[in-house]
Parts: C-alpha cells; structure tokens; sequence
C-alpha cells in the first residue's frame, strides 16, 4: 500500500513538472505579436525571398518557444509556412477544420486595416486536443500578410 502510495505521488510529480516545462515552452500572445511585428520588418527590409529563407531557418530568429511565422496573399495561397511547408502554393482560403474560417478572417482583416488579431481553434502541440489560438497578422509592403500564433 506504502508502495501504491509513493508510486502514485510520483507520478502526480512527473505530470506536474512536465505540465510546467511544455508551459514554459509555450509563448504568450505579446510574443507573438512582437515575432509578427519583426517578420513584417523583414519583408519590408529584406524581400520575400530571403524573409522566407529566414523564417524556416533554425537559429534564424524566427522560431521560438511554439513560435513561427507563416505568410499568405490575400487571395488565400499560403507563400511561406515555417513549420509545414507542404502548405506552400496550397490555397486554404475555405480550410475549415475546427469550425473557424480562420484564414477568410485574416485576410479581411489584412485588407480592412492591414494588422490586428485574428481569434480561431487549432490542435494543441503533441495532442489532440482542439485549444483556443490567436494569431497577430500584419501586411507587408509587398501585399501580402504574414502572421504568428499563440494560444490563449
């Protein structure tokens, strides 16, 4: 019974000290908003091309924490996706998995004001659990806008 006991105390210890690391991993939506601010000046600064290239780099900056930058025209083709890019030249203007038009939201948001936040649900990282997101998204002066997500 002692046995049981201590057995299951551990293993209420092992749950709680992973739960606190893969939340530490996590970012907040300020940093969000910061990494999509920085992609913006990228685009603007470097060009598409190479903002891209920077995006998807390991150790380029552009991936922190759960953080990474996917770009899209305002037509709904995804140009640049760090994370999946078989998604790239793929148009997901009508995704609708998780019962959120997501992608129509941003890109009425990229052409009513060029930036702000766009609410939605998407899987949580290493499960299936279906968890509230919300992704900044700014244009660029190429056109296009490109955004970056953090859970609430």
């Amino acid at each position: 019974m002692l046995r049981n006991l201590l057995a299951t105390a551990a293993l209420a210890l092992i749950s709680t000290t992973m739960s606190a690391a893969i939340a530490d991993e996590m970012a907040t939506p300020e940093e969000a908003k910061a990494m999509s601010q920085k992609a913006q000046a990228a685009v603007n600064e470097m060009g598409r091309d190479q903002a891209f290239a920077a995006f998807a780099a390991e150790g380029g900056g552009f991936r922190e924490k759960d953080l990474y930058v996917f770009c899209m025209d305002l037509d709904g083709v995804m140009l640049s996706h760090a994370i999946k890019p078989e998604l790239v030249g793929k148009n997901l203007l009508d995704f609708n998995k998780y019962g959120d038009e997501l992608f129509k939201d941003m890109i009425a948001l990229a052409k009513s004001s060029g930036e702000g936040w766009v609410d939605y649900k998407w899987p949580y990282p290493g499960t299936d659990e279906v968890r509230e997101k919300t992704s900044y998204v700014m244009t660029n002066k190429e056109g296009f806008f490109c955004g970056v997500g953090a859970y609430k």
